[in-house]
């Protein structure tokens, strides 16, 4: 079953960042996406994971279908080269494509490895995927074993102890800056995923002297009153950043959000921008001014933790047990090649049963027949049970496709119709 399931992958590993932002989706893209693939295309199992560090789409065809989802990804992303887009995906085919899913979630693909917040990311994809009923049988059973994952991981490992995310690293280098400032000013902008947990961050970290603002004012102040922050409307953007000492910027934005324009350049002694979107919301010449730093994601993940140490002494148990939940996973997707065959099976001797109860029960009691139905019903369930442990145990051998054709043969199994299996 898991032969057919695909994933197209554009990660950090392999792809700068000035590449990654022109392929990244926001939620409103990855919906869009979607609903393209779902009325043109006869995939399924369709998830779409869009973050800072990579874009990747999952995906289950029979056909060989990722030129077909390139394209519409190129068409989503306004890129006309399809050579191009193509030559910076990378296909996985397989359990290489479910191994990768359950490491990304997992965190270990992640720049910083660990990271807590890819989690709840794929997650939201899920959730997303599963809203809009693409979500088959394989994908369901495949988020929840890696979700089960998760939590033996966070059980059994001190791989999860610590904080080493992006936001952390965010907030542990403003707290090194503003050591050297005089009443430090940060603000930050854009109070999504990222930016709350960076506000988050700087409270644990006792920086108390923070600005908040979003393009949603509400956002903005809830976690301006989580910890205790001041908030101010994004409409005062420009003076804001005139007079703050590190400015953090999570704005999801095509376009850079700060530019030159935005900056009084005169007179600038220091400013330090954090810009930890993707695609940049901080323009990139804004570094030559005087005075002004800019550090991108990928800057940021190039500074390491005594966490980020732990965990990466805690990878090889953290492998093992995917790798014994990816084998699980494997028996049930062998299982369920055989599931079909089953079903039919005791659609066939249902069929038999009910057949000959028609036949002579017509003059027994209603306590008669109850007690037959009954009696019957016990005696198919037991004559199910061998051919059904007999499939699977085939299934793992790799010969189920001979005892599948017998019981096809003795059943005239072909004439029944397949019914839906749950889990």
């Amino acid at each position: 079953m898991t032969e057919n399931f695909k994933s197209l992958i554009l990660t950090h590993k392999d792809v700068p960042l000035q590449i990654r932002e022109k392929f990244a989706l926001n939620e409103q893209e990855s919906n869009a996406l979607l609903n393209q693939l779902q009325e043109y295309t006869d995939l399924n199992d369709l998830l779409i994971l869009s973050t800072c560090n990579r874009t990747e789409i999952y995906f289950s065809s029979e056909k060989s279908s990722e030129i077909d989802v390139l394209k519409f990804l190129a068409i989503a992303k306004s890129i006309n080269n399809k050579e191009i887009i193509q030559n910076y995906f990378k296909l996985l085919k397989g359990k290489d494509a479910v191994r990768h899913l359950f490491r990304v979630s997992l965190g270990l693909e992640s720049s910083v490895v660990g990271d807590m917040q890819i989690s709840n990311q794929v997650k939201k994809a899920y959730q997303q995927s599963a809203d809009k009923d693409l979500s088959g049988p394989l994908l369901h059973r495949l988020m929840h074993t890696i979700f089960y994952t998760h939590k033996k991981v966070v059980q059994e490992t001190p791989f999860r102890d610590g904080s080493a995310s992006i936001s952390y690293l965010a907030a542990d280098l403003t707290a090194d800056i503003i050591k050297k400032i005089v009443d430090p000013r940060v603000v930050v902008i854009g109070t999504g995923m990222m930016g709350s947990d960076v506000c988050r961050n700087l409270r644990d970290h006792g920086i108390d002297d923070v600005t908040v603002m979003n393009r949603t004012p509400a956002k903005a102040l809830a976690i301006a009153e989580e910890c205790d922050f001041a908030y101010i409307p994004f409409s005062k953007l420009q003076n804001t950043i005139q007079t703050a000492d590190v400015i953090i910027s999570s704005v999801n934005k095509e376009e850079p959000l700060i530019d030159r324009n935005i900056l009084n350049e005169n007179g600038i002694s220091h400013k330090i921008f954090l810009d930890l979107s993707v695609p940049r919301s901080v323009e990139k010449s804004i570094s030559n001014i005087p005075g002004v730093i800019v550090y991108n994601v990928d800057e940021l993940e190039s500074k390491a933790s005594e966490a980020l140490t732990k965990r990466l002494e805690a990878v090889p148990l953290v492998e093992k047990i995917i790798e014994d939940n990816i084998s699980d996973f494997e028996e049930w997707s062998k299982e369920m090649i055989v599931s079909p065959t089953i079903n039919k099976l005791k659609t066939a001797l249902e069929e038999i049963r009910r057949n000959e109860l028609a036949r002579h029960l017509k003059n027994l009691s209603e306590n008669e027949k109850e007690l037959v139905d009954k009696v019957t019903k016990n005696l198919m369930q037991k004559i199910i049970k061998l051919p059904a442990l007999e499939l699977k145990a085939a299934c793992k051998r790799g010969d189920a496709e001979n005892l599948i054709e017998v019981l096809n043969d003795l059943f005239d199994l072909e004439k029944q119709k397949d019914t839906p299996q749950k889990g």
